[in-house]
C-alpha cells in the first residue's frame, strides 16, 4: 500500500512556512500555521457530524478562506470533496448530491438558501460556515461552533494514493453531468508539475485567486499550487476586471491565472485604470485564448501569457507553453512532465490509432493526471478510457516539434455544405477586428447547407455593422468559412468557470431561426 494524501500540500507548508501568509481574504491575513490548525479543527467538526474515511462531503463556498479550511478538513478526515458550482439551481445541486452519494453538504451562509433547498430535495444534511443573519428562525449547525467544542485532529487520516480525493462534476453539455473521480495521486502530481516543472515560480510569489475554487483550474493550479509552493493566495469572491486590477495593485500580485474572458475583462478595465499591476507570470486555460487577446495583453500589461490545456478529467493540466521548449502563440505548448499527449483517429472508437505529426484528429492523453473514471458510470468510463488513453473529445494537431494546437471541440464543429468549419479559426479572424470585444462562433440549422456559420459578437460601444464584419471575414477566411450571419449581444452567456456556453447560444439562435 502506498499512502499519499492531498492534505499533505497544506500540512507540509504549515510545517515549513508557519508564519508566512497563506491566504489574504479581504482584511484577513491567515498564516499557514493558522490555516492548517483551523482545517484540523474543522475536521474534528466534520467527524462529529458523522463524516469518516471514504465519505463524500459536498462543498458550496465562494472564494473565501472558508473554502480551503473546509476542503482540507474533509481531506484530513479521509473524506472526498465534491465541489459544487455556485450558479447551479437547487435541483441541479440536488442531482450532484444524490449522484455523488454525498453524506453532508457544507454551504457558506451566502449560499444557504440554494444549498438548504437542494439538501432537502436530496435528503442530505447540511452544515453552514460563515456569519448567519441574527433573525434566521432555524439554521443548520455551524461548523465553526461544532468544531470549537472539540479537540482538533492531530494530523490527517491515512489514505492510499489511488483513493479518490475529489469528485468533479463535468459541465454536462450532453446529458446529465458526470462525476470525474480524481485521486490523491492525480492531484498531488498535477500540483507538483504545475509549480516546479513548468514555470519558474518562487515561494514569495503572490498569486491572484479569482478563478472559482470549486473549479479544477482554480483549485489545482491556483489554490493547491500556491500552497505547495508556500506562496500567498489573494482571494477575490466575485471577479470583475476593475476589482481584479485594484486588488492586484494593492496586494502586489505577481502571478495571474485566468480564462480568456478574464483576460478580455482585464484589458477593458486597463483602459480606465490609474495604475496596472506588475505581473511576472500569467497562465491561461479553460478555453482557447484568441491570439489577438494574447498579443494585446502582452502590450498593455508587459506580461507574457502562457497558454495551456487540460480538462477536469486530467487534473487539469495536460499541456502548456513552457520556457524550456519555447512559446508559440495559438498553440497550447507541449505536454507536461510524465504526461503523453497525442492525436488519434476520431472515427475509431474501440482502440487508439495514433496519427502522424500534423494530422488532424482527436486529442488523447495518458499519464499520472488521468482520472480513475466516472462515478457509477462504467459505460461512460469505458468510452472515455481506451487502451490506457483518455479520449478528450477535442480535435487538434501535434506538429513535428511537439507543439499541440487545439482546433475545436468535436461537438462544436460546423459542417456547412459538407465542408468542416472549425469555429476557433473564424473566432481568431473576427477577434482581430478593432470593434469586436468578444466573439463566439456557432452553427445554426440551414435548409440548404445543413448548417450555417453564425458569429455572436459583443461589439465595442463605438459600433460596427454586420456587413462590415462579414466583409472583414471574407478577406481573411475561405469562402466556405466566413460567417453569413452576425448576431450582436451585450454579453455572452458564461458558465460558473467563466467559459462561454455555446450550447446556450446554439439553443437561442437555432430557435430564432426556426421561429
Amino acid at each position: 500500500m502506498t499512502t499519499l494524501s492531498l492534505a499533505t500540500v497544506l500540512a507540509e507548508s504549515a510545517r515549513r512556512y508557519p508564519d508566512k501568509i497563506a491566504v489574504i481574504d479581504g482584511p484577513a491575513r491567515i498564516t499557514y500555521r493558522d490555516l492548517w490548525a483551523e482545517s484540523l479543527a474543522y475536521a474534528a467538526g466534520l467527524r462529529e457530524l458523522g463524516i469518516g474515511k471514504g465519505d463524500k462531503v459536498a462543498v458550496q463556498i465562494p472564494n473565501l478562506a472558508d473554502f480551503p479550511r473546509v476542503y482540507y478538513a474533509a481531506l484530513a478526515v479521509g473524506a472526498a470533496v465534491v465541489p459544487v458550482h455556485l450558479l447551479l439551481t437547487p435541483a441541479e445541486i440536488a442531482y450532484v448530491l444524490t449522484d455523488s452519494g454525498a453524506k453532508l453538504l457544507v454551504a457558506h451562509s451566502s449560499q444557504l438558501a440554494n444549498g438548504a433547498a437542494a439538501a432537502r430535495l436530496a435528503q442530505v444534511p447540511v452544515a453552514v460556515v460563515g456569519p448567519l443573519p441574527p433573525d434566521l428562525p432555524s439554521a443548520p449547525p455551524r461548523l465553526e461552533e461544532v468544531s470549537a467544542a472539540l479537540t482538533p485532529l492531530r494530523t490527517y487520516e491515512t489514505v492510499e494514493a489511488e483513493d479518490v480525493a475529489v469528485v468533479f462534476y463535468t459541465s454536462g453539455t450532453t446529458g446529465k453531468p458526470k462525476g470525474a473521480l480524481l485521486t490523491h495521486l492525480n492531484l498531488v502530481m498535477n500540483t507538483m508539475v504545475n509549480v516546479f516543472d513548468i514555470h519558474e515560480m518562487h515561494d514569495d510569489d503572490v498569486v491572484m485567486g479569482c478563478l472559482p475554487l470549486f473549479h479544477i483550474f482554480g483549485q489545482t493550479v491556483g489554490m493547491n499550487g500556491t500552497f505547495r509552493l508556500g506562496g500567498t493566495l489573494v482571494l477575490l469572491p466575485r471577479f470583475t476586471g476593475e476589482a481584479a486590477i485594484d486588488l492586484m495593485v494593492k496586494e502586489n500580485v505577481k502571478v495571474f491565472h485566468g480564462v480568456p474572458t478574464m483576460y478580455i475583462a482585464l484589458l477593458d478595465a486597463a483602459a480606465k485604470a490609474d495604475r496596472l499591476p506588475e505581473l511576472r507570470l500569467c497562465v491561461s486555460g479553460g478555453a482557447a485564448l484568441p491570439v489577438a487577446v494574447l498579443e494585446k495583453f502582452n502590450e498593455v500589461f508587459h506580461a507574457e501569457i502562457f497558454e495551456g490545456y487540460g480538462l477536469s478529467e486530467t487534473s487539469p493540466t495536460a499541456t502548456t507553453n513552457q520556457p524550456a521548449y519555447g512559446i508559440r502563440a495559438g498553440t497550447v505548448g507541449h505536454s507536461v512532465w510524465g504526461v503523453d499527449v497525442e492525436v488519434a483517429r476520431p472515427e475509431v472508437d474501440d482502440r487508439i490509432e495514433l496519427m502522424a505529426p500534423g494530422e488532424l484528429g482527436e486529442i488523447v492523453i495518458r499519464g499520472h493526471n488521468v482520472f480513475a473514471g466516472y462515478l457509477n458510470n462504467p459505460e461512460a468510463s469505458a468510452q472515455a478510457l481506451v487502451d490506457g488513453w483518455f479520449r478528450t473529445g477535442d480535435l487538434g494537431t501535434k506538429d513535428a516539434h511537439g507543439f499541440i494546437t487545439i482546433v475545436d471541440r468535436k461537438k462544436d464543429l460546423v459542417i456547412r455544405g459538407g465542408f468542416n468549419v472549425y469555429p476557433r479559426e473564424v473566432e481568431e479572424a473576427l477577434a482581430r477586428h478593432p470593434s469586436v470585444l468578444q466573439v463566439a462562433v456557432i452553427g445554426v440549422p440551414d435548409p440548404v447547407h445543413g448548417e450555417e456559420i453564425c458569429a455572436v459578437i459583443v461589439p465595442d460601444p463605438g459600433g460596427v455593422t454586420a456587413d462590415e464584419l462579414i466583409e472583414w471575414s471574407k478577406e481573411r477566411l475561405g469562402r466556405h468559412k466566413y460567417p453569413r450571419q452576425i448576431r450582436f449581444v451585450e454579453t455572452l452567456p458564461l458558465g460558473p468557470s467563466m467559459k462561454v456556453l455555446k450550447r446556450e447560444l446554439r439553443k437561442t439562435f437555432s430557435e430564432e431561426q426556426a421561429g
